[in-house]
C-alpha cells in the first residue's frame, strides 16, 4: 500500500465541481499520488454513470499505480454501498465519496473496507 498523507486542494476541488456538474448522475474516477499527496484524478475512457451506479472500466486503466477512487452519491448520503464496498476492494486504500451540496464539508474518505478514514486537505 503506497503511503498518502492527504489530497491537494485542487484535487478535491476537481471532485467536488464534477460531481456537482454531472448530477443527477453519478461522477467516478480513480486517484493517483505524487510524493504522497493524491493529486491526478484519472477518469478512463468507457467510464459511465447513471443516477444509482458509476461504472469504471479497470480493464481500460493503463500500467499507472492508483491509490483508491472517488465517486459522487446524487443523494445526501456519504455511505458506501455494497457495490462501492465491491470495488473498493480492487482499486486501493483511498476512496473518497462526495455528496451534496458538493462543499469542501460534504466529502468523506474510507480505506478498502469501508472504515472511515482521515485525509487531510493540502492547500498550497
Amino acid at each position: 500500500m503506497r503511503r498518502v498523507k492527504g489530497i491537494a486542494g485542487e484535487a478535491l476541488e476537481f471532485i467536488l465541481e464534477a460531481s456537482r456538474s454531472t448530477m443527477p448522475r453519478e461522477f467516478a474516477g480513480l486517484l493517483q499520488a505524487r510524493d504522497g499527496v493524491i493529486s491526478e484524478i484519472l477518469i478512463l475512457p468507457g467510464t459511465d454513470s447513471s443516477e444509482w451506479m458509476a461504472w469504471v472500466p479497470m480493464y481500460m486503466l493503463p500500467s499507472m499505480p492508483v491509490v483508491g477512487s472517488c465517486h459522487s452519491h446524487p443523494v445526501p448520503n456519504p455511505l458506501p454501498s455494497q457495490e462501492d464496498l465491491e470495488f473498493f476492494s480492487h482499486t486501493g486504500s483511498y476512496h473518497i465519496i462526495a455528496f451534496p451540496p458538493f462543499d469542501e464539508r460534504s466529502w468523506r474518505c474510507y480505506d478498502s473496507s469501508g472504515r472511515r478514514r482521515d485525509l487531510m486537505v493540502i492547500r498550497e
